[in-house]
């Protein structure tokens, strides 16, 4: 059972971004292993397990992220990556980023946690738009309720260049290359304890409706160019 993160978890986060290399890694993995990689991995599978429990029809499989950057992929950085990351996510590894993901994130700096996708590719979001403009009114209808909470923001990077005209309900989000539905926060008590878990069961529960939504964009037909 997930007892929480501890202060050696973020002393250590710091520690690998100040120190990133092989030698000091190698004299703190122990504490890399027992203040964060498994308190993660207790994490990931309580709220896993809880949330497929009440919702046994998803296809669903929960990673944990490895601390190891790809060697492929430095470009001058240090081996090791300064966060980790948790996710519940469909079985596919061909074409994951196409697929929304939910997720929790720890860095020095704070946490977040979400739902969203990790870099759509252009197609999703052409189908996400082509739906938007078959049938504006069920997403309306979720973001009107997005607009009404406080606990996550639609984040994500848009198109230089607009992609065509909706309504000013739906335009922040027709315009996006890709998107999260993020929850950002500073380290607070709740990291430090079980109630992470219900946080974040919370959380995902709430955003369900939006992974439902999302998730029908992978049967629909892709636009014409």
């Amino acid at each position: 059972m997930f007892q929480g993160f501890s202060q050696q978890t973020l002393d250590f986060l710091w520690g690998i971004r100040f120190n990133n290399d092989r030698a000091w890694f190698e004299a703190h993995k122990e504490t890399y292993l027992t203040t964060l990689y498994r308190p993660m991995q207790a994490l990931a599978e309580e709220v896993y397990e809880t949330f497929l429990t009440r919702h046994n029809t998803l296809d669903l499989v929960c990673r944990v992220s490895r601390i190891y950057r790809d060697a492929r992929r430095l470009h001058g950085r240090g081996p090791y990556k300064d966060r980790l990351w948790c996710s519940m996510e469909r079985p596919k590894e061909d074409d994951w980023i196409a697929q929304p993901v939910y997720w929790f994130e720890l860095e020095p700096e704070g946490y977040s946690y979400g739902l969203g996708y990790w870099a759509a590719p252009p197609v999703t979001m052409a189908k996400f738009r082509a739906r938007l403009d078959r049938d504006p009114e069920p997403f309306s209808q979720l973001v009107r309720a997005f607009q009404k909470q406080k606990i996550f923001a639609l984040t994500g990077e848009d198109y230089k260049r607009p992609k065509g005209t909706t309504t000013p309900l739906l335009n922040p989000w027709y315009q996006k290359r890709s998107f999260s539905l993020a929850c950002e926060r500073p380290h607070d008590e709740g990291l430090f304890s079980h109630d992470l878990v219900d946080r974040l069961l919370e959380g995902y529960e709430w955003l369900l409706p939006y992974y439902d939504y999302l998730m029908l964009l992978e049967g629909d037909p892709a636009p014409a160019p």
